[in-house]
């Protein structure tokens, strides 16, 4: 960000995890037409009203595309948009995958235009629409909606075939086929490096294979299996659906009143005044009790697409007679099934093991976010189908039938919840076992909270339910007096339109209110410590700083004011991360802290409960000059061999490497000079004079696809060594050496992007004056 103020564009940091690309931390794609297109938004909307505005408008036109009228389109707008995991995702700071969420709508819509024969504008605004949503950067956001689209694509095909009409229907297809060519080319730049880089993050191969054989793994491409299905959806979690806190909503104790609580009577029963014990209650949150009792590691909220909208999805499935019902319910069965995760892993395996790219994604419950499109989409198809039908008797008995399965479902929840629900975690006799000993050996109050946290759960759940239950019984309603002809279709689709706003906007306070925003003046810049300010009054541009106070792997703490050993990054190299996993998890590797260049190690001060600091006297440098080189086999070997060596004279080498060495000897004159003169994080430039050819090493990390390194202004070849660090045979005399960061599939792919912008802005120019020239409406019957 500093480097951006100045109006530079760097492409590599050194500030987190020793040093990465910056490809998913920012980067401005300025030859991309829709970077342009979301900073205007931006510019125009502040966050999040931007993001609910592309939900709420894109949402709009598909369902206008749909044929909905105005009021219920705008009603499956609310609902689409005001679906909890939205909200959710804004509160959480997941702003690029809310974002993302917020063009599935136009794409489905611009597809179903070119579907239809609309060929050139559904492929013009296809390519838009698809464009942004691979800018938006979250491309397991645009996965899971491709998933999606092949069952569409799929159905159509069946129908085209049964009709026989596959002429129309490859023509569309090879519209919407040049749509996602021109989509891709325009995010060249973002795509390429992206899948560049991938292979070498944590989601590309494993490098060793000691360690995974030792766990009864094997080395393999992608994520683990347990990491990818860390937040899975519960089976039973997806009654959230209907009913918000069925499974006590988000972690911790947000959720309860202390002062109806009956953890609270708990401590109030052993003699404690209320107010004392409202204070404990709220203190329970502290040791890990929570409300809710699903077993994810922890979630801000659930699942939550609206009772009204549950109950008429389940009625669109009697009486919706388009067949996109059924595009809607196989894309719902499939991605329910593929959010269970672990929790129901046969599904999810297939895909993990077989379905290409499906393993570099994790929080597979986010595949919901597709079926909080479906649900709407059926639930306002299926009002829409009451108010065109004829046969209101007929239509009157389905709508019966539903109400007695979704509002029976509902009042057993409201009524009786134990019979449906535990309403306790797996492994609730460890936490009264926990509470037990916290309480100095008190079991039967330890028992006693257990037992009101049940209680308060169910109670949590229950009231939901009455919730829920008022809320289709309101819209069983609105649809007995549309039927009975108490009401006409514009007052039934307004009232629908105001009892689902109402219905979202409840539950959606719950995450995001008025506790969320703050003033812009009162916001808090994180602020140096002591030790930080010491630190940054160094003048060496180039070395690094180890925060033990810190979790290294979730450091988003020193990073701020350091080049740091820690940090945080969904996308961080594979082999770093095997570095720390290999050499600072059990202990600190001594050794490999001086190879990095780790000149300042902070520690807490236990007697001041503040940090301290100390100075690496063993740290390397910027670059020296080795004396000798050890060769390895393998990632293995090498990892090894690291464990305990002497990084200052000599260098671990993997083999493949042995034909860039011709002195494997190392450095023969002692007088030998290697300095770094300029830094800047994608342009170090050192200093080197020697009177023999010498192997030098520098504290920088390898990543061969986009840096060079040049020899007094001409390429030459560098190597890997120390398993994460770069070296190169430096020759005889007085030299300049610079190691440039230039991926071309940033800079090339920027004039892929460059090109295609220009080609799809000629085709929304061309289609808005074919549209203009046209006398019916883009949205019309005939449409």
């Amino acid at each position: 960000m500093d480097y951006r103020a100045k109006g530079q564009t760097i492409l590599w940091t050194n500030q987190i995890l020793g040093g990465m690309p910056a490809y998913q931390i920012w980067a401005p794609y300025s030859s991309n037409l829709t970077s342009h297109v979301i900073s205007a938004v931006k510019a125009i909307f502040p966050n999040p009203v931007d993001t609910v505005l592309l939900l709420l408008v894109g949402a709009y036109f598909l369902f206008r595309v749909l044929k909905i009228n105005p009021w219920l389109a705008a009603a499956g707008a609310v609902a689409f948009t005001f679906s909890s995991y939205n909200f959710i995702l804004l509160v959480a700071g997941h702003a690029n995958q809310a974002f993302a969420i917020a063009f599935f709508a136009p794409i489905v819509a611009s597809i179903i235009l070119t579907l239809r024969g609309r060929y050139l504008l559904g492929g013009s605004l296809t390519a838009l629409f698809l464009a942004l949503e691979i800018r938006a950067n979250h491309l397991q956001m645009s996965y899971y909606l491709m998933l999606g689209l092949l069952i569409l694509v799929g159905i159509e095909l069946y129908h085209a075939v049964k009709a026989k009409q596959t002429g129309p229907f490859l023509k569309s297809i090879g519209y919407l086929a040049g749509a996602v060519i021109l989509a891709v080319a325009v995010n060249a730049s973002i795509l390429w490096s992206t899948f560049e880089y991938s292979k070498d993050t944590i989601r590309g191969k494993s490098n060793l294979t000691k360690t995974a054989k030792a766990s009864g793994e094997t080395p393999g491409d992608g994520l683990s299996k347990d990491y990818a299905y860390e937040w899975s959806q519960g089976v039973g979690e997806c009654l959230t659906f209907l009913v918000p806190n069925a499974y006590g909503g988000s972690s911790g104790l947000r959720e309860l009143d202390p002062a109806k609580s009956e953890m609270t009577k708990a401590f109030v029963a052993k003699g404690l005044p209320q107010e004392q014990a409202e204070g404990y209650v709220q203190q329970l949150q502290g040791l890990g009790i929570s409300t809710y009792w699903g077993n994810k590691q922890f979630t801000e909220g659930p699942f939550y697409f609206g009772a009204i909208i549950f109950f008429l999805f389940v009625l669109g499935l009697f009486i919706v007679k388009n067949r996109i019902k059924w595009w809607l319910l196989a894309t719902v069965l499939l991605t329910m099934l593929l959010s269970f995760g672990r929790n129901f892993p046969f599904v999810s395996d297939l895909f993990f093991d077989y379905f290409p790219l499906y393993n570099k994604f994790r929080a597979v419950e986010s595949i919901l976010a597709v079926a909080g499109l479906c649900f709407p989409i059926l639930a306002i198809l299926a009002v829409q189908e009451i108010i065109s039908s004829t046969d209101k008797a007929a239509v009157l008995k389905k709508v019966l039938l539903t109400f007695y399965i979704v509002g029976g479902i509902t009042l057993v929840l409201a009524a009786v919840p134990t019979l449906l629900l535990s309403f306790r975690t797996e492994n609730q006799q460890d936490y009264i076992n926990y509470l037990t000993q916290a309480l100095q050996g008190d079991t039967a109050l330890a028992n006693s909270i257990m037992n009101g946290l049940v209680a308060d759960r169910a109670s949590l759940a229950q009231n939901d339910a009455w919730r829920s239950l008022g809320f289709i019984v309101l819209a069983f309603g609105l649809l007995w007096a549309f039927l009975k002809q108490k009401l006409n279709a514009t007052l039934t689709s307004v009232a629908f339109f105001a009892l689902i706003l109402i219905d979202m906007w409840m539950v959606d306070k719950r995450y995001l209110n008025n506790d969320s925003f703050t003033e812009k003046q009162t916001v808090q810049q994180v602020q140096p410590r002591e030790v930080d300010t010491f630190i940054l009054r160094d003048t060496d541009p180039d070395f690094r700083v180890f925060d033990m106070t810190q979790n290294i792997m979730q450091d988003a703490f020193s990073p701020y004011f350091h080049k740091s050993i820690g940090g945080y990054s969904a996308a961080r190299l594979k082999r770093y991360d095997e570095l720390i996993e290999n050499q600072f998890t059990k202990s600190v590797n001594q050794d490999v802290l001086d190879m990095l260049n780790t000149k300042y190690i902070i520690t807490a001060d236990e007697k001041n409960q503040s940090a301290r600091m100390q100075v690496n006297a063993t740290a390397c440098g910027h670059a020296w000059f080795i004396k000798s080189i050890k060769v390895a086999k393998n990632a293995d070997e090498e990892m090894q061999a690291i464990s305990s060596f002497d990084p200052k004279n000599e260098a671990i080498v993997d083999q493949r490497y042995s034909k860039l060495i011709t002195n494997k000897s190392g450095a023969l004159d002692e007088a030998a000079t290697i300095k770094l003169v300029s830094y800047n994080p994608d342009h170090l430039v050192y200093e080197t004079g020697s009177r023999t050819s010498q192997t030098a090493v520098f504290s920088e990390i390898y990543y061969e696809k986009g840096w060079k390194m040049l020899i007094d202004g001409v390429e030459k070849p560098y190597f890997r060594a120390d398993y994460v660090l770069r070296a190169a045979e430096i020759p005889v005399g007085n030299h300049k050496v610079e190691f440039v960061f230039h991926p071309a599939s940033y800079y090339t792919g920027e004039g892929i992007s460059l090109a295609s912008s220009i080609l799809l802005v000629l085709a929304l120019a061309g289609v808005a004056y074919t549209e203009s020239k046209k006398k019916a409406p883009l949205i019309n019957k005939e449409a």
